[in-house]
C-alpha cells in the first residue's frame, strides 16, 4: 500500500456511509439514531448515531474487500516505525492480554515488573500463565515504584532459564520510565521477546524531546492506550509487533479470542484520526503540549504546599531511567491534606477533575488538547485549594509499607487461587493467608494484592488505613474491606 498519511480509511468510509444514504437492516437496533430514546439523542447528539455501524457489512462489505481497518492499521504502523499494528476497541486491557497469551501458554513462565496493571493480572488468571515477578526499583522516601531495571530481568532471566519472555510497563502513569533498550537487549540475547506495557505513551513517538518509545528501543511488542495521553475515544488501544520473535498471525489468533465481534466503528475512527492528526502534526502539537507542561510546572512550584515531581526525583541510581513530563505529579504534603481529600475538594468546589490520587499526590496530565485557558484554571484551582487546605480535616494516616513489606511472596498460580475453593476471612484474621482476589488501588491500578499471595499484615493495614482515608478499591468483594476472599483451608 502506498503510504499517505492524509488519508484516513476509516473516516473516510464512514464518511461515504453518510453520504451514499445507506439503509442498513442490520445492527445496531438505534438505526442511525432513529430509534434512540430522544433524551440520549439530546445529550449524545446524533453523530455518536451516524457513526456507529458495522465494522462488517457497514464500514466496509461483507468480505471486508476495500480493506478499509487493514488499511488503517498499516498506515498506523507506519506512523510509529512498527512492522504490524492491530486496532483494539477493548482498550489496552485486552491489549496486554492478547500480547501475553502470543508469547507464553499454561503453566509457562513470563518475568513481568511487579508493578503491572491489573490487567496483566487477569491474564495471568485467565492463561495460567506463571509469573516471575520482577521487583521494581522502590524509592522508600516518596512511597513510589520505578520500572524495574535491565540488571534485574538479567537476573531475573539467570534464576529462570526457562521464562518464554518479558513484560515491563513503562511509562508508569507517573512519567517514570524505564531503559527499554537495555531490558530488550536482555531478552534477545536469550532469542526471547520483550512485551512493553506502554498504555500511556501513545504520543512518545511524535517528539524528540519525549522518552524513547517501545518500537524505536527495540521491543517487539508495545501496548498503547491512544485514548489516555492521545485524541482516541476511550477503549481505543493499538499493539505493534516487529521483528520475528512473535509471528504475527498468531498475535492475531490471540487477540481474536478476546476481542469483541462487535468492534465500534467510532473507536476505530478515533484510532484513525489521532494517527493522521500525529503523523502529520504530532511534532508541533506535542511540542507546544511540553512547552505548556513546563509553564504549569513552574507555576505550580511557586504554589506553597505543593512541590511537581520533576527528573530529579524520579530519575537517578536506585530509581527511573526516563522521565516524561506531561503527567505533571504534585506532592502536596506540605499542605497537611490527602490527594484523595484534595481531588474530591478540587472537583466539588472548582469542577477541577485530577487524574491520579494517593496518599500524598494528586496529578494533573496537560495533553495536546490543553491550552492556556485549561492551564490558568487549573493553576487558580490549585491555589484555592492551597488556600483551603487550613480550613480542612487533617489528613488520614494511611500506614505505607517499607519496600520489604510491600512484598508478598507467591506461594500459588493467580489461576489456580482465583478458580480454587475459598472463603470469606474478616480482614483482621487474613494475615497469613492466600489471597484469592485481586485488590487494587485505583488508579493507577497497580494490584497491591494478587491472587496467590500470601497476605501480610503490613499489606492489609496499608489498604485498611487507605480505605479510610479515601482510597478507591474497585476491585474486592467486600468493597468495605471487612472481609477478604482468600483460598480454602486444606485445598492445594
Amino acid at each position: 500500500m502506498a503510504i499517505d498519511h492524509t488519508r484516513a480509511p476509516v473516516l473516510e468510509a464512514l464518511a461515504a456511509y453518510r453520504r451514499e444514504g445507506r439503509l442498513s437492516f442490520t445492527p445496531p437496533g438505534h438505526k442511525q439514531a432513529r430509534g434512540a430514546d430522544p433524551e440520549v439523542r439530546e445529550v449524545l447528539g446524533d453523530a455518536v448515531f451516524l457513526g456507529d455501524v458495522l465494522a462488517i457489512g457497514g464500514l466496509d462489505d461483507r468480505l471486508t474487500r476495500n480493506r478499509v481497518l487493514e488499511r488503517a492499521q498499516e498506515l498506523m504502523a507506519d506512523a510509529v516505525h512498527a512492522d504490524h499494528t492491530f486496532f483494539s476497541t477493548c482498550g489496552s486491557s485486552l491489549s496486554v492480554k492478547a500480547a501475553m497469551l502470543a508469547v507464553a501458554g499454561p503453566h509457562e513462565k513470563l518475568l513481568i515488573g511487579r508493578d503491572a496493571h491489573k490487567s496483566v493480572v487477569s491474564g495471568l488468571v485467565l492463561a495460567g500463565i506463571e509469573p516471575v515477578w520482577v521487583e521494581p526499583r522502590w524509592d522508600a522516601r516518596l512511597h513510589l515504584a520505578h520500572p524495574p531495571s535491565a540488571a534485574e530481568f538479567e537476573a531475573a532471566f539467570e534464576a529462570h532459564p526457562d521464562a518464554r519472555g518479558a513484560l515491563i510497563t513503562s511509562p508508569t502513569p507517573y512519567g517514570a520510565g524505564a531503559d527499554l533498550r537495555a531490558v530488550a537487549e536482555v531478552c534477545h540475547r536469550r532469542g526471547l521477546p520483550l512485551i512493553v506495557d506502554e498504555a500511556w505513551g501513545a504520543h512518545l513517538p511524535f517528539h524528540p524531546d519525549l522518552p524513547s518509545w517501545a518500537m524505536d528501543a527495540g521491543a517487539d511488542i508495545c501496548v498503547t492506550s491512544i485514548h489516555k495521553m492521545g485524541s482516541g475515544l476511550e477503549q481505543g488501544s493499538v499493539f505493534h509487533l516487529q521483528g520475528d520473535l512473535v509471528e504475527p498471525k498468531l498475535l492475531g489468533m490471540r487477540a481474536d479470542l478476546l476481542s469483541t465481534t462487535s468492534p465500534s466503528a467510532l473507536i476505530y475512527a478515533g484510532l484513525d484520526g489521532w494517527r493522521r492528526q500525529m503523523a502529520l502534526r504530532g511534532e508541533e502539537v506535542m511540542g507546544a503540549a511540553l512547552g505548556l507542561a513546563a509553564e504549569v510546572r513552574a507555576a505550580v512550584e511557586e504554589i506553597d504546599g505543593m512541590h511537581v515531581n520533576d527528573r530529579a526525583d524520579f530519575c537517578g541510581p536506585g530509581l527511573a531511567d526516563d522521565f516524561d513530563p506531561l503527567p505533571v505529579v504534585i506532592d502536596i504534603e506540605g499542605l497537611g491534606v490527602s490527594g484523595y481529600r484534595a481531588a474530591d475538594w478540587l472537583r466539588a468546589e472548582r469542577g477541577v477533575i485530577a487524574h491520579l490520587t494517593d496518599h500524598r499526590r494528586i496529578g494533573a496530565q496537560i495533553t495536546h488538547g490543553d491550552d492556556r485557558e485549561t492551564a490558568g484554571e487549573l493553576l487558580a484551582a490549585l491555589k484555592a485549594l492551597a488556600a483551603a487546605a487550613p480550613g480542612l480535616p487533617a489528613a488520614p494516616r494511611v500506614a505505607v509499607p517499607s519496600p520489604a513489606e510491600l512484598r508478598m511472596a507467591q506461594v500459588r498460580l493467580p489461576r489456580d487461587a482465583f478458580f480454587g475453593p475459598t472463603e470469606d476471612v474478616p480482614l483482621d484474621r487474613a494475615a497469613g493467608r492466600i489471597a484469592a482476589e485481586m485488590i487494587t488501588p485505583y488508579p493507577p491500578g497497580i494490584p497491591a494484592v494478587l491472587p496467590g499471595e500470601r497476605l501480610t499484615e503490613p499489606v492489609l493495614r496499608y489498604l485498611r488505613t487507605g480505605l479510610d482515608a479515601g482510597m478507591f478499591l474497585p476491585d474486592p468483594s467486600d468493597p468495605a474491606l471487612e472481609t477478604v476472599r482468600v483460598a480454602a483451608e486444606n485445598t492445594r
